[in-house]
């Protein structure tokens, strides 16, 4: 017996998609007031759930299965060529891991991203009590934020959660000036190498949905595995 059949769930009523326009949505969340361990939150993850602040939830819609949870493992990714020339042209960069927790620094390059890349997303206009809801509550005592410097200068920064055998990319956040860089990319290539270093098997990237322009980036990441009728198929 597992883990998750000793806690609550609970189902939302419809509500508009995120993701696709003009869908449908339901989702489905762990019990609130439930402090998942680092054991639950990996079954959790297996099953394609997601964290957002202190909600770990998973898209239960009926009639759509769009929202495809995906993970890269690690010991079998192959770099391709575009990824291998974000990786060389990122070396000067400063990776530091430091605790997740509330820095004015961290949240001045989060509002600056947010507003100059996502003004039509969920969390425009940014502010403190936000940012802090999103990415500084919840489950942080098990994550680690991920600063990307260069000559000091703070210019991205990666939120990721420590699961038993596996991380999992919260979210990424950059400086827009920077986007030459392809910083994104980057730090999901630096959480793949941090996996190789650490002998951990994988890193769970979150949704994988055809639909959604800003989802399609995951699938350059191969082999990739999808979570498809409750297993998880390698994708070359």
């Amino acid at each position: 017996m597992t883990q998750t059949t000793h806690v609550k769930f609970f189902i939302t009523p419809s509500h508009p998609c995120s993701y696709i326009e003009n869908q449908q949505a339901t989702t489905l969340f762990l019990d609130p007031h439930a402090r998942p361990s680092p054991h639950l939150y990996t079954q959790l993850s297996e099953q394609g759930f997601r964290r957002s602040g202190g909600h770990f939830y998973r898209p239960q819609c009926k009639g759509c299965d769009a929202c495809i949870a995906t993970r890269i493992p690690a010991a079998l990714f192959k770099a391709n060529k575009r990824q291998r020339r974000v990786w060389n042209k990122n070396q000067d960069l400063e990776a530091n891991i430091v605790e997740p927790i509330f820095s004015q620094e961290h949240y001045d390059l989060y509002k600056r991203y947010i507003c100059q890349r996502h003004q039509d997303g969920d969390m425009y206009p940014p502010s403190p009590e936000q940012y802090r809801s999103f990415l500084t509550e919840g489950w942080t005592e098990h994550g680690i934020f991920i600063e990307f410097r260069k000559d000091k200068q703070l210019i991205a920064l990666a939120v990721v959660d420590k699961l038993e055998n596996a991380i999992s990319a919260v979210y990424t956040f950059f400086d827009p000036d920077y986007s030459n860089r392809s910083l994104g990319s980057y730090a999901v290539l630096w959480q793949i190498d941090y996996c190789l270093k650490n002998k951990l098997e994988a890193i769970y990237l979150g949704y994988w949905i055809k639909e959604c322009q800003k989802m399609r980036y995951k699938s350059e990441y191969r082999p990739l595995e999808l979570l498809t009728n409750g297993q998880w198929l390698l994708v070359n």
